[in-house]
Protein backbone atom coordinates (compact mmCIF):
# COMPACT_ATOMS: atom_id res chain seq x y z
CA UNK A 1 0.00 0.00 0.00
CA UNK A 2 1.43 3.55 -1.19
CA UNK A 3 0.19 6.66 0.39
CA UNK A 4 1.10 10.29 -1.26
CA UNK A 5 0.08 13.37 0.26
CA UNK A 6 -1.45 15.51 -3.17
CA UNK A 7 -2.50 18.62 -1.43
CA UNK A 8 -1.47 20.31 1.61
CA UNK A 9 -3.30 23.69 1.51
CA UNK A 10 -4.28 25.55 5.17
CA UNK A 11 -6.68 22.99 6.61
CA UNK A 12 -7.49 21.09 3.55
CA UNK A 13 -5.57 17.77 2.56
CA UNK A 14 -5.57 15.20 -0.20
CA UNK A 15 -4.04 12.09 -0.35
CA UNK A 16 -3.54 9.08 -3.12
CA UNK A 17 -3.56 6.01 -1.55
CA UNK A 18 -2.64 2.89 -4.03
CA UNK A 19 -3.50 -0.97 -3.04
CA UNK A 20 -2.23 -4.00 -4.95
CA UNK A 21 -4.25 -6.38 -6.13
CA UNK A 22 -2.12 -9.04 -4.39
CA UNK A 23 -3.41 -7.10 -0.92
CA UNK A 24 -7.12 -7.32 -2.13
CA UNK A 25 -6.53 -10.85 -3.25
CA UNK A 26 -4.62 -12.18 -0.35
CA UNK A 27 -7.50 -10.96 1.83
CA UNK A 28 -10.29 -12.24 0.04
CA UNK A 29 -8.08 -15.45 0.62
CA UNK A 30 -8.55 -15.36 3.99
CA UNK A 31 -12.28 -14.59 4.59
CA UNK A 32 -12.65 -17.97 2.36
CA UNK A 33 -10.66 -19.91 4.73
CA UNK A 34 -12.97 -18.31 7.54
CA UNK A 35 -16.23 -18.59 5.29
CA UNK A 36 -15.62 -22.19 4.23
CA UNK A 37 -15.83 -24.08 7.46
CA UNK A 38 -19.52 -22.70 7.47
CA UNK A 39 -20.57 -23.09 3.90
CA UNK A 40 -23.68 -26.03 2.98
CA UNK A 41 -23.31 -27.07 -0.29
CA UNK A 42 -25.01 -30.22 -1.43
CA UNK A 43 -23.04 -33.03 -2.26
CA UNK A 44 -20.56 -32.26 0.59
CA UNK A 45 -20.11 -32.28 4.09
CA UNK A 46 -20.74 -29.08 6.09
CA UNK A 47 -17.12 -27.51 6.18
CA UNK A 48 -15.55 -29.91 3.24
CA UNK A 49 -16.75 -27.74 0.40
CA UNK A 50 -13.59 -26.82 -1.52
CA UNK A 51 -12.76 -23.70 -1.50
CA UNK A 52 -12.37 -22.68 -5.24
CA UNK A 53 -16.44 -23.41 -4.88
CA UNK A 54 -16.66 -21.20 -2.02
CA UNK A 55 -15.11 -18.44 -3.79
CA UNK A 56 -16.97 -18.84 -7.25
CA UNK A 57 -19.78 -18.60 -4.50
CA UNK A 58 -19.65 -15.46 -3.16
CA UNK A 59 -16.68 -14.41 -5.50
CA UNK A 60 -18.45 -10.81 -6.15
CA UNK A 61 -19.04 -10.08 -2.38
CA UNK A 62 -15.95 -11.32 -1.28
CA UNK A 63 -14.08 -9.36 -3.84
CA UNK A 64 -16.50 -5.96 -2.42
CA UNK A 65 -15.76 -6.87 1.34
CA UNK A 66 -12.15 -7.21 0.84
CA UNK A 67 -12.02 -4.13 -1.46
CA UNK A 68 -14.14 -1.82 1.26
CA UNK A 69 -12.53 -2.98 4.29
CA UNK A 70 -8.64 -2.09 2.59
CA UNK A 71 -9.81 0.82 1.49
CA UNK A 72 -10.62 1.39 5.35
CA UNK A 73 -7.40 0.26 6.27
CA UNK A 74 -5.81 2.68 4.23
CA UNK A 75 -7.97 5.73 5.16
CA UNK A 76 -6.88 5.13 8.85
CA UNK A 77 -3.49 4.92 8.10
CA UNK A 78 -3.03 7.84 6.25
CA UNK A 79 -4.84 9.32 8.93
CA UNK A 80 -2.51 7.83 11.97
CA UNK A 81 0.43 8.48 10.26
CA UNK A 82 -0.13 11.61 9.21
CA UNK A 83 -1.35 12.31 12.66
CA UNK A 84 -4.48 13.92 11.29
CA UNK A 85 -7.48 15.36 13.60
CA UNK A 86 -10.26 15.11 10.81
CA UNK A 87 -12.91 18.20 11.15
CA UNK A 88 -15.78 15.86 9.43
CA UNK A 89 -16.00 12.23 7.62
CA UNK A 90 -13.11 12.10 4.91
CA UNK A 91 -14.27 12.02 1.63
CA UNK A 92 -13.23 8.76 0.34
CA UNK A 93 -13.15 8.20 -3.64
CA UNK A 94 -12.18 4.60 -5.28
CA UNK A 95 -10.50 5.86 -9.22
CA UNK A 96 -12.37 5.30 -12.53
CA UNK A 97 -12.14 2.20 -14.27
CA UNK A 98 -11.01 -0.12 -11.31
CA UNK A 99 -11.87 -3.64 -12.17
CA UNK A 100 -10.81 -7.19 -10.10
CA UNK A 101 -7.44 -8.29 -10.22
CA UNK A 102 -6.42 -5.16 -10.28
CA UNK A 103 -4.37 -2.28 -8.63
CA UNK A 104 -7.07 -0.26 -6.87
CA UNK A 105 -6.42 3.81 -6.59
CA UNK A 106 -8.18 5.76 -3.96
CA UNK A 107 -8.72 9.68 -3.37
CA UNK A 108 -8.68 10.86 0.08
CA UNK A 109 -9.95 14.33 0.57
CA UNK A 110 -10.65 15.22 4.28
CA UNK A 111 -10.16 19.19 6.12
CA UNK A 112 -8.38 18.85 9.38
CA UNK A 113 -9.26 20.82 13.16
CA UNK A 114 -6.91 24.07 13.78
CA UNK A 115 -4.21 24.11 16.11
CA UNK A 116 -6.74 25.93 18.66
CA UNK A 117 -4.25 28.38 21.33
CA UNK A 118 -5.61 27.10 24.86
CA UNK A 119 -7.67 30.24 26.23
CA UNK A 120 -6.31 31.58 29.58
CA UNK A 121 -9.56 30.47 32.32
CA UNK A 122 -7.78 32.65 34.72
CA UNK A 123 -9.27 35.94 33.95
CA UNK A 124 -12.68 36.02 33.12
CA UNK A 125 -15.23 38.27 34.75
CA UNK A 126 -18.98 37.74 34.77
CA UNK A 127 -21.73 39.47 36.50
CA UNK A 128 -24.63 37.10 37.85
CA UNK A 129 -28.33 38.54 37.83
CA UNK A 130 -30.48 37.07 40.07
CA UNK A 131 -34.20 37.26 41.13
CA UNK A 132 -35.89 35.81 43.97
CA UNK A 133 -39.03 33.75 43.69
CA UNK A 134 -40.94 35.90 46.14
CA UNK A 135 -44.21 35.62 48.40
CA UNK A 136 -45.79 37.53 45.10
CA UNK A 137 -44.82 35.51 42.52
CA UNK A 138 -45.58 32.36 44.05
CA UNK A 139 -49.26 33.52 45.02
CA UNK A 140 -49.31 34.64 41.43
CA UNK A 141 -48.16 31.15 40.16
CA UNK A 142 -50.61 29.67 42.49
CA UNK A 143 -53.95 31.28 41.55
CA UNK A 144 -52.49 31.00 37.43
CA UNK A 145 -52.72 27.04 38.51
CA UNK A 146 -55.81 26.50 40.26
CA UNK A 147 -57.49 28.74 37.45
CA UNK A 148 -56.02 26.17 35.08
CA UNK A 149 -57.95 23.76 36.98
CA UNK A 150 -61.01 24.84 35.95
CA UNK A 151 -64.10 23.00 36.50
CA UNK A 152 -67.91 23.52 35.01
CA UNK A 153 -70.95 22.12 36.35
CA UNK A 154 -73.89 22.01 34.52
CA UNK A 155 -76.23 25.19 34.97
CA UNK A 156 -80.19 25.31 34.69
CA UNK A 157 -81.76 24.71 31.44
CA UNK A 158 -83.10 28.21 31.13
CA UNK A 159 -79.61 29.82 31.69
CA UNK A 160 -78.29 31.33 28.40
CA UNK A 161 -74.44 30.87 27.22
CA UNK A 162 -71.61 33.60 27.89
CA UNK A 163 -68.04 34.03 27.15
CA UNK A 164 -66.47 31.58 29.82
CA UNK A 165 -68.93 28.85 30.05
CA UNK A 166 -68.87 25.72 28.37
CA UNK A 167 -71.33 24.15 25.48
CA UNK A 168 -71.37 20.65 25.16
CA UNK A 169 -72.37 20.30 21.44
CA UNK A 170 -73.29 17.89 18.69
CA UNK A 171 -72.26 19.21 15.40
CA UNK A 172 -72.28 18.02 11.49
CA UNK A 173 -70.76 20.08 8.95
CA UNK A 174 -72.02 20.38 5.74
CA UNK A 175 -69.59 22.44 2.47
CA UNK A 176 -72.75 23.11 -0.76
CA UNK A 177 -75.05 21.45 1.27
CA UNK A 178 -73.03 18.27 1.41
CA UNK A 179 -71.47 16.60 4.43
CA UNK A 180 -67.40 16.61 4.58
CA UNK A 181 -64.94 13.84 6.10
CA UNK A 182 -64.24 14.45 9.48
CA UNK A 183 -67.00 17.09 10.03
CA UNK A 184 -69.48 15.36 12.49
CA UNK A 185 -69.58 14.84 16.25
CA UNK A 186 -71.04 14.78 19.56
CA UNK A 187 -70.34 15.75 23.44
CA UNK A 188 -67.73 17.74 22.04
CA UNK A 189 -66.58 20.89 25.26
CA UNK A 190 -66.12 24.08 23.90
CA UNK A 191 -64.98 27.32 26.53
CA UNK A 192 -66.61 29.92 25.03
CA UNK A 193 -63.99 32.85 24.24
CA UNK A 194 -61.01 30.21 24.07
CA UNK A 195 -60.49 30.54 20.30
CA UNK A 196 -60.54 26.79 19.83
CA UNK A 197 -62.84 27.33 17.19
CA UNK A 198 -62.64 28.80 13.60
CA UNK A 199 -63.38 32.49 13.70
CA UNK A 200 -67.11 33.00 14.41
CA UNK A 201 -68.02 29.59 15.37
CA UNK A 202 -67.97 30.42 19.08
CA UNK A 203 -69.57 33.67 19.21
CA UNK A 204 -73.17 32.05 17.25
CA UNK A 205 -73.25 30.10 20.48
CA UNK A 206 -73.10 33.14 22.92
CA UNK A 207 -77.12 33.68 24.39
CA UNK A 208 -78.05 29.61 23.49
CA UNK A 209 -79.99 27.09 26.20
CA UNK A 210 -79.63 23.76 26.25
CA UNK A 211 -81.35 21.94 23.52
CA UNK A 212 -81.13 24.53 21.33
CA UNK A 213 -80.50 24.42 17.90
CA UNK A 214 -78.46 26.29 15.74
CA UNK A 215 -76.90 26.58 12.19
CA UNK A 216 -73.50 28.07 12.41
CA UNK A 217 -72.19 30.00 9.27
CA UNK A 218 -68.63 30.18 9.17
CA UNK A 219 -65.21 30.36 6.63
CA UNK A 220 -62.43 28.01 7.05
CA UNK A 221 -58.90 29.87 7.33
CA UNK A 222 -56.93 30.07 3.88
CA UNK A 223 -54.01 28.39 5.79
CA UNK A 224 -56.61 25.67 7.26
CA UNK A 225 -55.11 21.99 7.30
CA UNK A 226 -57.50 20.23 5.17
CA UNK A 227 -56.80 21.21 1.34
CA UNK A 228 -60.51 20.60 0.12
CA UNK A 229 -61.88 23.39 3.36
CA UNK A 230 -59.33 25.79 2.96
CA UNK A 231 -61.27 29.27 2.38
CA UNK A 232 -64.37 27.39 2.03
CA UNK A 233 -68.10 28.82 3.22
CA UNK A 234 -69.62 26.35 5.37
CA UNK A 235 -72.43 25.54 7.64
CA UNK A 236 -72.81 23.44 10.85
CA UNK A 237 -75.94 21.65 12.20
CA UNK A 238 -75.64 22.15 15.85
CA UNK A 239 -77.43 20.96 18.76
CA UNK A 240 -76.77 22.50 22.24
CA UNK A 241 -76.63 19.47 24.59
CA UNK A 242 -75.71 21.25 27.76
CA UNK A 243 -74.69 24.26 28.93
CA UNK A 244 -72.02 24.28 31.96
CA UNK A 245 -70.53 27.42 33.79
CA UNK A 246 -66.93 27.29 35.86
CA UNK A 247 -66.82 27.03 39.22
CA UNK A 248 -64.73 29.39 41.63
CA UNK A 249 -61.20 28.40 40.96
CA UNK A 250 -60.00 27.98 44.63
CA UNK A 251 -56.12 27.42 45.44
CA UNK A 252 -56.86 25.62 48.96
CA UNK A 253 -56.02 21.95 50.89
CA UNK A 254 -59.37 20.41 49.05
CA UNK A 255 -57.89 21.08 45.19
CA UNK A 256 -54.26 19.41 46.39
CA UNK A 257 -55.42 16.71 48.16
CA UNK A 258 -57.45 16.10 45.23
CA UNK A 259 -54.30 16.17 43.24
CA UNK A 260 -52.77 13.33 45.61
CA UNK A 261 -50.86 16.02 47.67
CA UNK A 262 -50.96 16.47 51.59
CA UNK A 263 -51.86 20.32 51.39
CA UNK A 264 -51.94 23.59 49.60
CA UNK A 265 -48.58 24.52 51.42
CA UNK A 266 -46.75 21.39 49.44
CA UNK A 267 -48.32 22.44 46.20
CA UNK A 268 -47.05 25.97 46.81
CA UNK A 269 -43.64 24.87 47.87
CA UNK A 270 -43.66 22.69 44.66
CA UNK A 271 -44.55 25.84 42.28
CA UNK A 272 -42.08 27.36 43.81
CA UNK A 273 -39.12 24.99 42.89
CA UNK A 274 -40.36 25.79 39.61
CA UNK A 275 -39.77 29.50 39.54
CA UNK A 276 -36.98 29.23 40.92
CA UNK A 277 -35.54 26.96 38.43
CA UNK A 278 -37.29 28.79 35.52
CA UNK A 279 -35.24 31.61 37.06
CA UNK A 280 -32.09 29.98 37.45
CA UNK A 281 -32.35 28.77 33.95
CA UNK A 282 -32.44 32.70 32.63
CA UNK A 283 -29.92 33.64 34.91
CA UNK A 284 -27.73 30.57 33.24
CA UNK A 285 -28.05 31.98 30.30
CA UNK A 286 -26.98 35.53 30.70
CA UNK A 287 -23.91 34.56 32.39
CA UNK A 288 -23.28 31.87 29.51
CA UNK A 289 -24.22 34.70 26.87
CA UNK A 290 -21.99 36.80 28.36
CA UNK A 291 -19.19 34.26 28.56
CA UNK A 292 -19.01 33.24 24.85
CA UNK A 293 -19.18 36.86 24.04
CA UNK A 294 -15.57 37.14 25.98
CA UNK A 295 -14.10 33.92 24.59
CA UNK A 296 -15.52 34.98 20.77
CA UNK A 297 -13.83 38.61 21.42
CA UNK A 298 -10.79 37.29 22.55
CA UNK A 299 -10.01 34.26 19.38
CA UNK A 300 -9.81 34.16 15.85
CA UNK A 301 -8.71 31.59 14.17
CA UNK A 302 -9.23 29.69 10.74
CA UNK A 303 -12.41 27.34 11.03
CA UNK A 304 -12.82 24.03 8.64
CA UNK A 305 -14.95 25.56 5.45
CA UNK A 306 -17.16 21.92 6.30
CA UNK A 307 -18.14 22.17 9.71
CA UNK A 308 -19.18 25.72 9.31
CA UNK A 309 -21.15 24.70 6.26
CA UNK A 310 -22.82 22.03 8.25
CA UNK A 311 -23.35 23.93 10.81
CA UNK A 312 -25.11 26.79 7.98
CA UNK A 313 -27.23 24.40 6.70
CA UNK A 314 -29.13 23.36 10.07
CA UNK A 315 -29.22 27.22 10.54
CA UNK A 316 -31.00 27.57 7.22
CA UNK A 317 -33.13 24.49 7.41
CA UNK A 318 -34.82 25.92 10.71
CA UNK A 319 -34.94 29.10 9.36
CA UNK A 320 -37.06 27.78 6.17
CA UNK A 321 -39.35 25.63 8.09
CA UNK A 322 -40.28 28.95 10.04
CA UNK A 323 -40.49 30.66 7.23
CA UNK A 324 -42.80 28.69 5.61
CA UNK A 325 -45.37 28.91 8.80
CA UNK A 326 -44.85 32.51 9.04
CA UNK A 327 -48.31 34.61 7.82
CA UNK A 328 -46.08 35.94 5.10
CA UNK A 329 -43.51 33.46 3.61
CA UNK A 330 -42.34 34.82 0.93
CA UNK A 331 -41.59 38.16 2.87
CA UNK A 332 -39.73 36.20 5.60
CA UNK A 333 -37.95 33.99 2.90
CA UNK A 334 -36.82 37.29 1.59
CA UNK A 335 -35.26 38.65 4.55
CA UNK A 336 -33.74 35.35 4.88
CA UNK A 337 -32.15 35.56 1.51
CA UNK A 338 -31.15 39.41 2.00
CA UNK A 339 -29.35 38.36 5.25
CA UNK A 340 -27.65 35.32 4.70
CA UNK A 341 -24.00 36.29 5.07
CA UNK A 342 -25.04 37.11 8.77
CA UNK A 343 -26.47 33.52 9.15
CA UNK A 344 -23.23 32.45 7.65
CA UNK A 345 -21.22 34.93 9.89
CA UNK A 346 -23.28 33.09 12.83
CA UNK A 347 -22.26 29.47 12.07
CA UNK A 348 -18.31 30.87 11.84
CA UNK A 349 -18.81 32.45 15.33
CA UNK A 350 -20.48 29.24 16.58
CA UNK A 351 -17.84 26.47 15.34
CA UNK A 352 -15.11 28.58 16.47
CA UNK A 353 -16.81 28.51 20.11
CA UNK A 354 -17.22 25.01 19.85
CA UNK A 355 -13.76 24.36 18.90
CA UNK A 356 -12.82 26.92 21.93
CA UNK A 357 -14.93 25.16 24.45
CA UNK A 358 -13.57 21.67 23.49
CA UNK A 359 -9.94 22.87 23.47
CA UNK A 360 -10.35 24.27 27.15
CA UNK A 361 -12.28 20.68 28.28
CA UNK A 362 -9.60 18.96 26.84
CA UNK A 363 -6.80 20.71 28.70
CA UNK A 364 -8.58 20.37 32.18
CA UNK A 365 -9.90 16.97 31.98
CA UNK A 366 -13.46 17.95 31.45
CA UNK A 367 -14.94 15.06 30.32
CA UNK A 368 -18.77 12.87 30.12
CA UNK A 369 -17.99 9.46 31.59
CA UNK A 370 -19.47 6.37 30.60
CA UNK A 371 -22.12 6.35 32.98
CA UNK A 372 -23.38 9.63 31.44
CA UNK A 373 -23.03 8.47 28.29
CA UNK A 374 -24.91 5.69 28.84
CA UNK A 375 -27.69 7.25 30.61
CA UNK A 376 -27.89 10.22 27.19
CA UNK A 377 -28.63 7.48 24.66
CA UNK A 378 -31.08 5.37 27.02
CA UNK A 379 -33.18 8.95 26.64
CA UNK A 380 -32.32 9.87 23.19
CA UNK A 381 -33.67 6.07 22.62
CA UNK A 382 -36.85 6.94 23.99
CA UNK A 383 -37.94 8.51 20.93
CA UNK A 384 -37.81 5.23 19.10
CA UNK A 385 -40.32 2.90 18.45
CA UNK A 386 -39.46 0.29 21.36
CA UNK A 387 -38.41 -2.49 18.28
CA UNK A 388 -36.04 0.26 17.19
CA UNK A 389 -34.55 1.46 20.24
CA UNK A 390 -31.67 -1.39 20.40
CA UNK A 391 -30.61 -0.98 16.51
CA UNK A 392 -30.50 3.09 17.54
CA UNK A 393 -27.93 1.93 20.31
CA UNK A 394 -25.60 -0.01 18.11
CA UNK A 395 -26.09 2.71 15.90
CA UNK A 396 -24.73 5.50 18.50
CA UNK A 397 -21.89 2.63 19.42
CA UNK A 398 -20.55 2.37 15.65
CA UNK A 399 -20.74 5.93 14.73
CA UNK A 400 -18.08 8.34 16.45
CA UNK A 401 -19.42 11.28 14.93
CA UNK A 402 -23.41 10.30 16.09
CA UNK A 403 -22.02 9.46 19.47
CA UNK A 404 -19.81 12.55 19.39
CA UNK A 405 -23.20 14.64 18.68
CA UNK A 406 -25.02 13.55 21.28
CA UNK A 407 -22.65 13.86 23.81
CA UNK A 408 -21.66 17.35 22.86
CA UNK A 409 -24.61 19.28 24.41
CA UNK A 410 -23.91 17.74 27.82
CA UNK A 411 -19.97 18.08 27.32
CA UNK A 412 -20.17 22.24 26.44
CA UNK A 413 -22.25 22.18 29.58
CA UNK A 414 -19.48 20.73 31.88
CA UNK A 415 -17.02 23.00 30.49
CA UNK A 416 -19.29 26.00 30.86
CA UNK A 417 -19.84 24.68 34.34
CA UNK A 418 -16.23 24.22 34.72
CA UNK A 419 -15.59 28.55 33.44
CA UNK A 420 -17.79 29.62 35.87
CA UNK A 421 -16.40 28.09 38.72
CA UNK A 422 -12.97 29.90 37.20
CA UNK A 423 -14.60 32.98 37.02
CA UNK A 424 -14.70 36.19 39.00
CA UNK A 425 -17.97 36.44 39.50
CA UNK A 426 -20.02 39.15 41.13
CA UNK A 427 -23.94 39.12 42.06
CA UNK A 428 -26.51 41.51 41.55
CA UNK A 429 -30.15 41.38 42.52
CA UNK A 430 -32.57 42.12 39.73
CA UNK A 431 -36.63 41.83 39.36
CA UNK A 432 -37.30 39.17 36.57
CA UNK A 433 -38.26 42.04 34.18
CA UNK A 434 -34.80 43.35 33.89
CA UNK A 435 -32.91 40.19 33.64
CA UNK A 436 -35.33 39.29 31.03
CA UNK A 437 -34.23 42.60 29.32
CA UNK A 438 -30.92 42.58 30.01
CA UNK A 439 -31.25 39.34 27.66
CA UNK A 440 -33.29 41.00 25.16
CA UNK A 441 -30.99 43.93 25.10
CA UNK A 442 -28.02 41.29 23.91
CA UNK A 443 -29.87 40.48 21.26
CA UNK A 444 -30.73 43.66 19.73
CA UNK A 445 -27.09 44.59 20.71
CA UNK A 446 -26.26 41.54 18.31
CA UNK A 447 -27.63 43.03 15.16
CA UNK A 448 -27.94 40.05 13.53
CA UNK A 449 -30.80 38.21 12.17
CA UNK A 450 -30.64 34.95 14.38
CA UNK A 451 -31.12 37.63 17.24
CA UNK A 452 -34.94 38.45 16.08
CA UNK A 453 -37.58 36.58 17.48
CA UNK A 454 -39.52 34.28 15.71
CA UNK A 455 -43.24 35.28 14.97
CA UNK A 456 -45.76 33.02 15.83
CA UNK A 457 -46.07 30.36 14.31
CA UNK A 458 -49.69 28.76 13.45
CA UNK A 459 -50.38 25.36 13.98
CA UNK A 460 -52.42 23.13 12.15
CA UNK A 461 -55.67 22.58 12.90
CA UNK A 462 -56.56 18.69 14.41
CA UNK A 463 -60.14 18.93 14.07
CA UNK A 464 -61.82 20.35 11.21
CA UNK A 465 -63.68 22.85 13.30
CA UNK A 466 -60.41 23.64 15.31
CA UNK A 467 -58.50 26.99 14.32
CA UNK A 468 -54.81 26.09 15.99
CA UNK A 469 -54.21 22.99 18.12
CA UNK A 470 -51.26 25.13 19.38
CA UNK A 471 -53.50 27.44 21.06
CA UNK A 472 -55.67 25.37 22.81
CA UNK A 473 -55.70 25.15 26.45
CA UNK A 474 -53.72 22.02 28.01
CA UNK A 475 -54.84 19.85 30.99
CA UNK A 476 -53.25 21.38 33.58
CA UNK A 477 -50.83 18.90 35.32
CA UNK A 478 -50.03 17.68 38.79
CA UNK A 479 -46.99 19.05 39.93
CA UNK A 480 -44.37 16.62 41.38
CA UNK A 481 -41.78 16.80 43.77
CA UNK A 482 -38.66 16.38 41.27
CA UNK A 483 -40.77 17.63 38.01
CA UNK A 484 -38.70 20.49 36.29
CA UNK A 485 -39.80 23.37 35.47
CA UNK A 486 -40.37 23.16 31.35
CA UNK A 487 -37.28 25.19 29.63
CA UNK A 488 -39.00 28.45 28.10
CA UNK A 489 -38.66 28.11 24.04
CA UNK A 490 -36.00 30.41 23.15
CA UNK A 491 -36.97 32.72 20.33
CA UNK A 492 -35.25 31.09 16.46
CA UNK A 493 -31.66 31.81 16.25
CA UNK A 494 -30.61 33.90 18.87
CA UNK A 495 -26.66 34.25 18.02
CA UNK A 496 -25.87 35.06 21.69
CA UNK A 497 -27.48 32.22 23.05
CA UNK A 498 -27.19 29.10 20.60
CA UNK A 499 -24.87 26.91 21.54
CA UNK A 500 -21.42 26.42 19.80
CA UNK A 501 -21.77 23.76 17.04
CA UNK A 502 -22.41 20.48 18.49
CA UNK A 503 -20.16 18.72 16.44
CA UNK A 504 -17.33 21.27 17.71
CA UNK A 505 -18.04 21.30 21.47
CA UNK A 506 -17.92 18.00 22.23
CA UNK A 507 -13.90 16.35 22.39
CA UNK A 508 -12.42 15.84 18.96
CA UNK A 509 -14.30 13.19 16.64
CA UNK A 510 -12.07 9.93 16.26
CA UNK A 511 -11.71 9.43 12.24
CA UNK A 512 -15.12 8.21 11.18
CA UNK A 513 -15.25 4.81 8.68
CA UNK A 514 -15.06 5.69 4.65
CA UNK A 515 -19.15 5.53 3.27
CA UNK A 516 -17.86 2.11 1.86
CA UNK A 517 -17.21 0.17 4.59
CA UNK A 518 -19.99 1.55 7.66
CA UNK A 519 -21.85 -0.26 9.53
CA UNK A 520 -25.17 -1.53 7.97
CA UNK A 521 -27.45 -0.92 11.38
CA UNK A 522 -28.36 2.57 10.36
CA UNK A 523 -30.43 5.22 12.93
CA UNK A 524 -34.24 4.15 12.94
CA UNK A 525 -36.66 6.84 11.83
CA UNK A 526 -37.98 8.31 14.35
CA UNK A 527 -41.70 7.79 14.77
CA UNK A 528 -44.12 10.70 13.93
CA UNK A 529 -46.90 10.62 16.65
CA UNK A 530 -50.22 10.15 15.01
CA UNK A 531 -52.43 13.36 14.68
CA UNK A 532 -55.56 13.09 16.96
CA UNK A 533 -58.62 13.63 15.94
Amino acid sequence: MQIVETLNEGLKRAYDIKITAKDIETRVNNEVKKLAPQVNMPGFRKGKVPANLVRKMHNDALMQDALSSTVQEGVEKTITDNKLRPAMQPSVTLGEGYEPGKDAEVKVELEVLPEVPTPSVDNIKLERLTVEADDKTVEESLQKFAESQKQFETAPKSHKAKIGDQCLIDFEGKVDGVPFDGGKGEGMAIELGSGRLIPGFEDQLVGKKANDEVLVKVTFPEDYNVETLKGKDATFDVVVAEVQTPKEAKADDEMAKAMGLEGIDQLRGLLKGQIEQELNGLTRTHMKRKLLDQLAASHDFEVPPSMVEAEFNQIWQQLEQEAAQDEDPAKAKKEMEDEKDDYRDIAVRRVRLGLLLSEIGQANGVEVSQQEMSMLMQQAAQQYRPEDRQRFMEYIQQDPMAAAQLRAPMYEDKVVDFLFDKAEITDKTVTREELEAAIEAEDDAETKPAAKKAPAKKAAAKKPAEKKAAEKKPAAKKPAAKEKAPAKAAPAKKAAEKAPAKAAADKKPAAKKPAASKPAAKKPAAKKPAAKK
